[in-house]
């Protein structure tokens, strides 16, 4: 088994529950942005998955990890929605989620490691750059939020198919573009978002 990140850091630490925090979506068009926060409760389990940056994995490969993360791990999802990325910008929505992810644990984490470059204002915890490469709790953050967001985005594709949602995960595709162009926007795209400010622009 080949796995990139590894728990030095969060043994660097000594605590006992250290929460991976790592969030899905903030680059999609619409939709919620989605955070997870994950503990290993025993950090000397033997992991039989890849667990790695979810973006570098296979979806074949994230639906396996995540099988196995929620059956071993300590987790909690939390999001923002569409209308509350709009109110607080998507960097200020994502450090929400997070907050919201870590208050959903039923365990208050010794601290948290945050992937990326700021601490959450709410939480305790250390900024980690690039962390999912580095930290297997943030990197089964990420495999939790990304499947938990790919989720929803599938089930909001069943009420508007025709922005194809189930593929495009609300990414400003190609394709996505068009269908804007075609059909307008819904209640659950993001209005400060380039592409959809533009054309309520225009529509004004």
């Amino acid at each position: 088994m080949v796995v990139v990140a590894d728990f030095s850091i969060e043994n660097e630490i000594g605590a006992n529950f250290i929460a991976g925090c790592d969030e899905a979506g903030r680059g999609p068009l619409c939709g919620p942005v989605v955070a997870a926060a994950v503990i290993f409760p025993n950090r000397e389990i033997e992991i039989p998955v890849v667990i790695r940056d979810s973006k570098k994995m296979s979806a074949a490969q994230r639906a396996i990890a995540y099988d196995w993360i929620t059956k071993n791990t300590i987790w909690a999802t939390g999001q923002c929605t569409s209308a509350e990325i709009d109110e607080l910008n998507i960097l200020w929505a994502s450090m929400c989620a997070m907050e919201r992810a870590v208050a959903g644990l039923g365990q208050t984490p010794d601290m948290c490691l945050i992937d990326g470059n700021r601490v959450p204002k709410n939480l305790r915890g250390r900024a980690i750059i690039k962390g999912d490469a580095k930290s297997l709790s943030i990197a089964a953050a990420s495999i939790i939020a990304k499947e938990t967001r790919d989720k929803i985005m599938r089930e909001l594709a069943l009420e508007f198919p025709q922005y194809g949602w189930d593929r495009n995960a609300g990414y400003p595709t190609a394709q996505h573009l068009t269908a804007i162009e075609k059909y307008g926007i819904t209640k659950y795209h993001r209005r400060t978002f380039g592409p959809i400010k533009e054309r309520i622009k225009d529509e004004t």
